[in-house]
């Protein structure tokens, strides 16, 4: 059977293509659709169906511009209300792509709207399931996100939607198939995914934790339930736009592709209020950088972290970039809704050094010289990382203090003495070492390479909870 994954990782996100006898269809699809027109153009195939698995809550999927290009038919599970044309399905409905056939399956849970896609081959042999954020490799979709749209629909609720679906509509059904999610390790939607993107049902209901077959209802709920951080706040605000509808990727790009020379950027940037989103790396921010930007690298989980870190998701942004990377940046900000990228600097920080504008830097040492300081000294340190990584092991005496509550815990950081800030490898720190500059410290230092070279030298380590951590 053709279908392939087509994964972005990072977003930790899968879509898949599926080809036969000349037709096509899209499942899951990014918002940048090209990519999936030019699949179907390579099978000399129409794209018929884009299927939705659920209104998805970590990014802004393509279907209305893959529909608007290619004519396609844009498709639900049952209870959906979307606010543009679609097909809403009924559980068992079957839809024809070519000789193959995907039935739906109503799978609630993760949502209400949520739904596997049972696929069929051209000999009515079952091949396998596209099963949205229903079931991961190792892990099943947070019942969580739904409440912060309809406050109804409680976690508790929908976990166990989810029981029921998992036991009466998925592990039915035969082993042999290929389990095909819409994420893998690193996204927020589950709590513990595997790096592994595609599995056997029959694997799966051995070794996911929540396929257990004498598994009893409570005993799912307080399971999933467990442990689950609060999703990222933008993640409400991508449900509403998949469900109400969003401007094409076509006219954000257009707005964004604006190159600005240096004294056009510092008046439109004045003028707006923009936020100025610098996306090099940690090492090249660190050396210079203009007064106020924030930095979120392109070379790291960079949609995730703009989605944490930018409160509103219409702001304004500006943005800094190495030279042909400018598109790339508009496209990742608007896989997570911020779509009102302004323009971008001409010639990126070059141009703004070298026409002698003011620029700021960023004090760091070396994981040796942190090490040598911690000796002699009694050290501030102050650690970004995410509490479950703290807690497995951190610096001696380090403060937790993970990087996307750093806007609510502002006054835990010392203005009057100076303190370290490491995260796992620079990547977290560096973002937060810019927001707190923004925000007029400017007594601390970063450490080159985080935890990860600081694990290698001798400064003490402890893998226990520090009384100081933020709970």
């Amino acid at each position: 059977m053709k279908v392939e994954q087509i994964y972005t990782g990072c977003i930790a996100h899968a879509a898949y293509y599926l080809e036969s006898n000349g037709e096509a269809a899209i499942f899951d699809p990014l918002r940048e659709v090209q990519p999936y027109i030019e699949r179907a153009f390579k099978d000399n195939a129409k794209i018929k169906y884009v299927f939705e698995t659920h209104f998805h809550a970590d990014f802004v999927s393509g279907h209305l511009d893959l529909a608007k290009k290619t004519g396609a038919q844009i498709v639900y599970g049952p209870t959906a209300k979307p606010g543009f044309d679609a097909i809403v399905a009924e559980d068992n409905q079957i839809f024809k792509v070519g000789n193959y056939v995907v039935k739906v399956i109503h799978t609630p849970g993760h949502t209400m709207e949520s739904t596997t896609y049972l696929l069929i081959d051209e000999n009515g042999k079952e091949h396998g399931i596209i099963t949205g954020d229903t079931l991961f490799i190792g892990d099943v979709g947070r019942p969580d996100l739904a409440q912060h749209v309809i406050a109804d629909l409680t976690e508790e609720k929908l976990a166990a939607h989810l029981y029921d679906s998992l036991r009466n509509k998925i592990m039915p059904l035969s082993d042999d198939l290929i389990v095909y999610p819409n994420h893998g390790a690193g996204s927020a939607c589950g709590k513990m995914m595997s790096k592994e993107t595609t599995d056997t049902l029959g694997n799966q209901k051995k070794f996911n934790y929540a396929l257990r077959a004498n598994m009893s209802k409570e005993e799912f709920i307080k399971s999933l339930l467990t442990g689950l951080t609060a999703p990222p706040g933008y993640f409400p605000k991508n449900v509403l736009m998949n469900i109400k509808g969003y401007e094409s990727l076509d006219t954000i790009m257009d707005r964004g592709k604006k190159p600005l020379n240096v004294n056009e950027f510092e008046v439109v940037a004045t003028e707006t209020q923009a936020l100025v989103l610098d996306t090099r790396n940690a090492e090249d921010f660190a050396k210079g950088y203009i007064p106020n930007s924030i930095n979120i690298a392109l070379d790291g989980s960079f949609a995730m972290w703009v989605g944490e870190m930018i409160t509103d998701i219409k702001q304004e942004i500006m943005l800094i970039t190495y030279e042909g990377k400018e598109e790339e940046a508009i496209i990742r900000l608007s896989r997570v809704g911020y779509d009102n990228a302004i323009g971008y600097l001409k010639g990126g920080f070059d141009a703004w050094k070298n026409s002698g504008k003011e620029i700021e830097t960023i004090n760091r040492v070396t994981a040796e010289e942190f090490a040598r300081k911690y000796s002699t000294e009694k050290l501030v340190i102050i650690d970004v990382r995410k509490k479950s990584e703290f807690d497995s092991q951190h610096v001696v005496d380090a403060l937790n203090i993970p990087l996307n509550q750093i806007n609510n815990h502002l006054a835990e950081f010392p203005k009057d003495k100076p303190f370290i800030l490491n995260c796992a490898g620079g990547y977290r720190s560096m973002i937060a070492a810019s927001l707190l500059k923004q925000r007029g410290f400017d007594n601390f230092t970063d450490v080159i390479g985080g935890f990860t070279e600081i694990e290698k030298t001798d400064v003490p380590k402890t893998s226990y909870v520090c009384p100081t951590t933020l709970l």
